[in-house]
């Protein structure tokens, strides 16, 4: 496997980042982790998860000042964005799952305790930290029957769920599962993210630009898109020139921007082209926002959100960050491994859509009908804040182990 990721950097810019980012992973770690440091580790598939985990360490980071945290991602798309992030002392790629470079990974940062978030079950890695006696936590775990560890040939992958101490869950089926196959040290805390975005809202998210781009007018904001989620708004965007847009693409690809531009009826300005052209953004009625970093203040402005990656395969973006701040979302139609969306759809605070026509009826009924607006944002607002909590969980559990 690694042999044919090394040949796929070629023909990629995202694998170039995936194996030339793994090469660098011990030399960082060496002059970042020294022997006599206290250390914990927290794995993140990629920037979700690192918003997942983000919480625990903030909080943890706060009483234990002393330790060292380790962040490592598997994907470019996490660790290019969070390289920098202040709350970790290291933050490197996941190097591959073979048992030599396991070991050698947990014995360089030999943490006191392991967090695994969500997703990313690595076998050697798990096998290697119970061999080393590291107190492994999965937080925000959620699983589904058609997992691996719950079919008859998946008894290896069995085993490396065994080596967690504890697994925290999103949900009692989650619990019910791991139960069923003999996992016993298993907690429903919920999804940290909840405790995440619910202290957006204390935070300034004040954004003179947006107060000039918006004005007093409706405004939908569109964040995290793919060029799948671009297809089914345009219509919509185009047909509707009195209300104001921000699009936030989920990748700065100055190509597909470029496409997308040209296919808008309206005046459009890019967040970078701001400084270049002062008195366009109070005429235009399509922001491009093509920098990171801003979304989720944004979305206070927004009286719509369309959360983006559903209508395509590449994953649902964060519904949270737009529902905190009372705020009725859209999404596409793949969906079914964020419990999430489920549970805010069947509370009528979040509308899936299937076609560029369902897209537009929805936005027309959500931007033109305020009581069906307003109403469908109180019940994303209150769903954000009646599900915090998880975050005090998993801090008491760390507590108690009194490391």
């Amino acid at each position: 496997m690694s042999f044919f990721l090394w040949i796929s950097q070629g023909f990629s810019k995202k694998m170039g980042l995936f194996v030339r980012g793994r090469q660098q992973t011990f030399s960082i770690l060496k002059e970042k982790v020294q022997p006599a440091d206290k250390t914990l580790w927290f794995h993140c598939a990629s920037l979700g998860e690192f918003e997942q985990g983000l919480p625990i360490m903030e909080a943890i980071k706060k009483e234990h000042p002393a330790y060292k945290i380790v962040v490592s991602f598997f994907s470019p798309s996490g660790y290019e964005i969070k390289k920098n992030t202040p709350i970790a002392d290291a933050v490197v790629y996941l190097p591959m799952d073979t048992m030599v470079t396991a070991r050698k990974f947990v014995e360089t940062i030999h943490p006191t305790a392991a967090f695994f978030v969500k997703y990313e079950f690595w076998p050697n890695y798990l096998f290697q930290l119970k061999k080393q006696g590291v107190h492994t936590v999965l937080i925000s775990g959620v699983f589904r029957e058609n997992q691996v560890f719950f079919k008859w040939y998946g008894g290896f992958m069995r085993k490396a769920l065994q080596c967690f101490n504890h697994i925290f869950v999103q949900n009692k089926n989650s619990e019910k599962l791991l139960k069923e196959i003999g996992l016993t040290k298993v907690s429903v805390s919920g999804d940290t993210r909840f405790d995440r975005v619910s202290h957006q809202i204390e935070q300034d998210n004040n954004l003179a630009f947006m107060d000039s781009f918006k004005g007093d007018t409706l405004c939908v904001v569109c964040g995290s898109t793919w060029p799948e989620d671009d297809t089914v708004l345009l219509p919509f965007i185009n047909n509707n020139p009195k209300v104001k847009f921000v699009v936030a693409p989920h990748q700065m690809d100055k190509g597909k921007i470029s496409s997308f531009e040209k296919k808008l009826k309206h005046a459009s300005i890019r967040y970078t082209q701001l400084d270049t052209k002062s008195g366009a953004l109070a005429e235009a009625s399509v922001l491009i926002v093509d920098t990171i970093g801003l979304l989720t203040k944004i979305y206070s402005y927004a009286d719509v959100a369309y959360v983006g990656g559903g209508m395509g395969n590449e994953g649902l973006h964060n519904i949270l960050e737009p529902a905190t701040f009372g705020v009725p979302v859209v999404i596409g139609k793949n969906y079914d491994n964020f419990p999430e969306a489920e549970r805010l759809q069947s509370l009528a605070g979040l509308f899936s859509i299937e076609n560029t026509d369902e897209c537009s009826a929805i936005l027309k009924k959500l931007t033109t009908d305020r009581t069906f607006r307003e109403k469908s944002g109180m019940i994303a607002g209150h769903f954000v804040n009646s599900n915090t909590g998880a975050t005090h969980m998993v801090l008491d559990y760390f507590r108690n182990l009194k490391f």
